[in-house]
This record gives structure tokens, sequence and C-alpha cells, in this order.
């Protein structure tokens, strides 16, 4: 897979993970686990760099006597979510032309 398309749909599955409630790295891990096979070490800069474009903001809270930064999604998160989605469509329609009539691509 293309690498700037996987990043891409990592940060979707991210914003994903956190869209209903604020969440910290290794729950967003164990709920991303199911769909989507990522490590702490790949989470953490895809986290900062979603933070450093305001698609989600962090704050630190103690817990168990550590700090553990907890991620929220921003309204421009959703919106990304959102045009995801959209253009999801487009490509889903551009699958289904390239793999007309090919009983493989369906399966």
């Amino acid at each position: 897979m293309d690498v700037q398309l996987k990043r891409g749909l990592l940060d979707i599955c991210v914003l994903a993970a956190i869209k209903d409630e604020e969440s910290y790295g290794y729950q967003i891990v164990k709920d991303m686990k199911p769909y989507v096979d990522i490590s702490e070490s790949t989470l953490y800069p895809i986290l900062r760099r979603l933070e450093t474009a305001e698609l989600l903001t962090v704050r630190s809270a103690e817990h168990n006597g550590r700090l553990r930064k907890y991620y929220r999604i921003t309204d421009a998160g959703l919106s990304r979510i959102h045009a995801f989605k959209e253009e999801w469509r487009e490509i889903m329609s551009i699958y289904q032309f390239v793999t007309k009539g090919d009983p493989e691509a369906h399966g």
C-alpha cells in the first residue's frame, strides 16, 4: 500500500478511536486492534501530528501516581472524518469500476 495513503488512513483511524470520548495511548491501541494493527511506537507520532494539525487536543492528568495524556477530538477532527467518508464513497465507486466483472475482487 502507498505509504502516504496508509498514513492518511491511520490518521483517520486514530481520530475515529477518540470521536466519541477522550482516550489515552494504550487504550487507543486496544480499541483499534480488532481493525488495525498499530503499535504504541507508531501511534504517538500520529497523535503529535494530529495535535499539530489541531485535529485533537491533549491534556495531562494523574492516574495511579503517573501523568497520563488524554486525547480529545476537535471540531476540525470531526470535520476531517466527515470529509474522509465523502472521499471514501468516491474511492469505492472507482474500485467498483476497476473490478467490474472480476469475481475475485468481491470475495
